[in-house]
């Protein structure tokens, strides 16, 4: 059975992921799907341990941030709003 969840992204990410995605003849679904797949049942710890494929970088808009410390739900619910979704 799927779960429906919703996700954010970077616009032109979305894009860009979305084109690959159909080159691949695969939805973005399933693709992330793949990914979160890979991810959660390699037995990685960290993301410094994760490889990064390169299919990410053809796909990714610069550098790669990622965001490990925990987040306020006070401090998430301001940059929701400031984002003006």
């Amino acid at each position: 059975m799927d779960a429906k969840i919703t996700l954010s992204f970077n616009e032109a990410v979305a894009t860009k992921a979305k084109r690959y995605a159909e080159r691949n003849n695969v939805s973005l679904s399933r693709l992330v799907e793949f990914l979160l797949d890979k991810v959660t049942s390699s037995g990685y710890t960290s993301f410094e341990e994760f490889p990064v494929s390169d299919w990410v970088h053809q796909v990714a808009e610069g550098e790669a941030v990622y965001q490990t410390k925990a987040r306020s739900r006070k401090s998430l619910k301001n940059e929701y709003y400031a984002s003006g979704k």
